[in-house]
């Protein structure tokens, strides 16, 4: 088994499927059009240690959809996370308060660097380190430098 089929059983087990994936090349595409809302659904110090560039922090354990008011519930948003589960829950939340057009980045921040994307810290500067949220989940970061 190959590690794309092993994040995808991993996905499979822990997300229901409800919202729709898009890929990491599609999201930077959007990016560089300006085309989405880029939420990312990690907790502050994950965000802090790096985040993909004009991402607004939502986080997961104290989400609070009032941040989202001033946004049209038809625009394209794509979540992310680590690799794509916290950022599920927080797409069914943006579905269930009306958003129309959310989907949820696969394989989240990780599989982003593992495709040589860039990443910002919180001072906006490029950077190569990523949150890896745990030893158990950093196995499926392979690139960037990993901080725990």
């Amino acid at each position: 088994m190959n590690a794309q089929d092993s994040l995808e059983s991993l996905l499979k087990k822990y997300n229901s499927g409800k919202i729709s994936y898009t890929s990491v090349e599609e999201l930077r595409m959007d990016q560089l059009n300006n085309g989405v809302l880029i939420l990312d659904a990690r907790e502050p110090e994950e965000f802090k240690v790096s985040h993909i560039e004009g991402a607004l922090e939502v986080g997961f354990n104290d989400f609070d959809i009032s941040i989202l008011d001033s946004f049209s519930r038809e625009k394209k948003i794509v979540v992310y996370c680590s690799i794509g589960i916290r950022s599920e829950n927080i797409g069914i939340k943006l579905e269930k308060s009306g958003f129309e057009n959310v989907e949820n980045l696969y394989g989240g921040i990780f599989e982003w660097k593992n495709k040589d994307y860039p990443l910002v810290d919180e001072k906006g500067d490029a950077t190569n380190k990523v949150h890896a949220f745990s030893k158990s989940w950093s196995k499926w970061l392979k690139k960037g430098e990993k901080i725990y």
